[in-house]
C-alpha cells in the first residue's frame, strides 16, 4: 500500500504517526499498542465503563474491557473525539448502574447517572453534558467521582484550601448544582476524592510538591488551609492514603512513579509547605493504587493507554520516575485508577 501524503495534516497527528510507523517497524509487527507492546487479552464483557469528559464538557463513555491493556510506555490509542480547541480533562471508571458526581471549577455538584451518557467504541465522538450540566460561564468540569465511594467527599482548590462534605449531603436528595466551595476563598476548585472519615489526605501540587495530614484535622462544611503553596504553583490533586499505601503520580512527560507514603512523612496539621515527591515540572495527577489495579491515563491529542500499576516500580524517596507512556508532541493531562 501506497503511502498517503501527511502534508496537509496537523504536526501533532504527523508527528504521532510517524513515531508510531518507527514504533511498528522496529517490532515487526501491526500491534496497534506501539512501544514493542501488544496487548493482553481482553477481560471478559464487564458493565464497568471508562468515563472520558473534555475541558468544555463533551463525554462519553466506554465498557472497559474494550481498552486493551498494554504494557508500560505503550504509545497508546486515541479515545473521544472532539474540536482540538477542546482537549480532554478528566478520567473516571463507573459502572453503568452507578450514578457520577461531577466537581465543577465553582465547586458545584452535579449527579448523572452513568447509563445516560453517551456509550461509544474506545475512538468515538463524545457528546455536549449542556442539557445535564448547565454550566455558568468560566466554569468547568473538574472531577468526576462514582457515587457513594467513602463516608466523605474531600475538595481541594488551586491554592490549596481543603473541605469535607458529608457524603449523605451530595446524596440523592441533593439539588442539582448546589455550590460546596467559595472561590473567593482559595480559588476555583481543582480536584476531588473519597475518604473514610479516619483517613489521611495527601494534596499535590503542579511542581511536584505534597503534603500529608490527619482528614480530620479538616472541619465539615467550613474547611481549612490543606497546603500553602508557592504563588508560581498550584494544587493539582488530593488523595485519600494511609501510611500503606502507594500513590501513583504522573508528569505531563508521561514520567509516573508510585509514591510509597511510609517514605513521605505526615504533618501534626495541615497549613504548612509541601515536600517534594517526585521530580517533575508539570504533575497531571495522582491517585491511589493498591496491588492489581490498572492504570489509565490519556493525553491531550487523546490517546488512552491502560496498563498494570503492578508495573511501576514503587519508591520511597524523591524519583523522576519511569516511563509510563509514549509520546510525541503531545503531553499527558488525565490519570484514573481501576480495581480489577
Amino acid at each position: 500500500m501506497q503511502r498517503p501524503d501527511l502534508s496537509d495534516l496537523p504536526e501533532e497527528v504527523v508527528a504521532y504517526i510517524l513515531a508510531l510507523e518507527e514504533a511498528l517497524a522496529a517490532e515487526g509487527s501491526p500491534s496497534p499498542a506501539g512501544g514493542g507492546a501488544s496487548f493482553e487479552p481482553s477481560e471478559p464483557p464487564t458493565t464497568i465503563n471508562v468515563i472520558t469528559v473534555t475541558a468544555e464538557g463533551l463525554a462519553k463513555r466506554t465498557p472497559r474491557h474494550l481498552y486493551g491493556r498494554q504494557r508500560r510506555s505503550g504509545m497508546g490509542v486515541f479515545d473521544i473525539e472532539g474540536p482540538e480547541t477542546d482537549p480532554p480533562a478528566i478520567l473516571a471508571v463507573a459502572d453503568e448502574a452507578e450514578t457520577i458526581l461531577v466537581c465543577t471549577s465553582s465547586g458545584r455538584i452535579f449527579r448523572l447517572p452513568v447509563a445516560g451518557l453517551p456509550e461509544t467504541p474506545v475512538r468515538g465522538r463524545g457528546q455536549p453534558l449542556a442539557g445535564q450540566l448547565p454550566l455558568l460561564p468560566n466554569e468547568r468540569p473538574v472531577a468526576v467521582l462514582p457515587d457513594g465511594r467513602g463516608a466523605y467527599l474531600a475538595l481541594a482548590s488551586e491554592r490549596g484550601w481543603v473541605r469535607r462534605v458529608r457524603a449523605s449531603f451530595v446524596g440523592q436528595a441533593m439539588f442539582q448544582g448546589t455550590s460546596f466551595h467559595d472561590a473567593a476563598q482559595g480559588g476555583p476548585l481543582v480536584a476531588a476524592c473519597w475518604s473514610s472519615g479516619d483517613e489521611e489526605l495527601l494534596l499535590v501540587t503542579g511542581r511536584g510538591q505534597a503534603l500529608r495530614f490527619a482528614e480530620r484535622h479538616v472541619r465539615d462544611r467550613q474547611g481549612c488551609l490543606g497546603m500553602r503553596v508557592d504563588p508560581d504553583d498550584r494544587v493539582v490533586a488530593i488523595a485519600a492514603v494511609s501510611e500503606t499505601s502507594g500513590v501513583f503520580l504522573v508528569g505531563e512527560d508521561g514520567k509516573g512513579t508510585i509514591r510509597l507514603m511510609r517514605g513521605l512523612r505526615a504533618n501534626k496539621a495541615p497549613g504548612a509547605g509541601g515536600k517534594a515527591a517526585i521530580k517533575a515540572d508539570a504533575v497531571r495527577g495522582a491517585v491511589t493504587v493498591r496491588e492489581g489495579d490498572d492504570l489509565f491515563l490519556i493525553s491531550r491529542l487523546s490517546k488512552i493507554i491502560r496498563f498494570a500499576a503492578d508495573e511501576v516500580p514503587a519508591k520511597e524517596g524523591v524519583v523522576q520516575g519511569v516511563n509510563c507512556m509514549s509520546l510525541r508532541a503531545d503531553e499527558v493531562v488525565a490519570v484514573t485508577v481501576s480495581a480489577i
